[in-house]
């Protein structure tokens, strides 16, 4: 079955939540997280916010100086995000992503999650191609193991030795950081996630 109908389920739940979604997440506080990441960009760098949902970190992005672009699958997140940002956000899947060489860094917080695992490695390629030569990407799933089904949404869980399994498969990642942390939203205090910070392999 194409990814296209494994996917569309979680498009739709975010366009039908979109308002609920965005009150529970623009406000938390992800600065503990941004700090790694900025830390390895120019400064006024740019940042591709790669399914930007409420449009959080975008702005938190743009108010640090840096210039940003973002997208959301949701159309109606993608509104909300652009009201909250100013900025102009694309409605797009991980798997239409195609663009070279643009950017400094790629911001995917809490949302690979929901691309297919068969997809990964091609969409992984995709951030890659789209960074410039020892870019680096954020990225965070769900901690644990395989795909699932929750209610209207399907997640793809890793974990350290998940991670790692896919990324021996592909030459285009050096890993820097991987860790795990807690959930922000206080309603889930037991939630844990894998972070990760990739840089683009530079061919030689």
């Amino acid at each position: 079955m194409p990814s296209d109908f494994i996917d569309a389920p979680s498009t739709a739940y975010y366009h039908a939540h979109a308002d609920r979604f965005f009150a529970e997440t623009v406000a938390l506080d992800l600065t503990p997280l941004y700090a790694p990441f900025l830390a390895r960009l120019p400064v006024g760098g740019t940042i591709l916010d790669a399914g930007c949902g409420s449009g959080r970190d975008a702005r938190a992005f743009l108010e640090r100086g840096y210039t940003v672009s973002a997208f959301d699958a949701s159309p109606s997140l993608a509104r909300l995000a652009a009201a909250h940002t100013g900025l102009p956000v694309t409605v797009q899947r991980f798997q239409e992503l195609d663009e070279s060489e643009r950017f400094d860094g790629i911001w995917a917080c809490a949302s690979l999650l929901h691309v297919p695992l068969a997809d990964l490695p091609d969409v992984l390629r995709r951030l890659a191609r789209a960074l410039k030569p020892e870019g680096v990407l954020y990225a965070s799933w769900k901690y644990g193991q395989g795909e699932r089904q929750d209610g209207n949404r399907r997640f793809t869980d890793l974990d350290e030795a998940g991670l790692d399994a896919l990324l021996q498969t592909l030459s285009i990642w050096t890993p820097l950081t991987v860790w795990t942390s807690a959930d922000r939203r206080p309603d889930r205090p037991d939630a844990l996630w894998l972070n990760a910070l990739l840089r683009r392999t530079v061919q030689r």
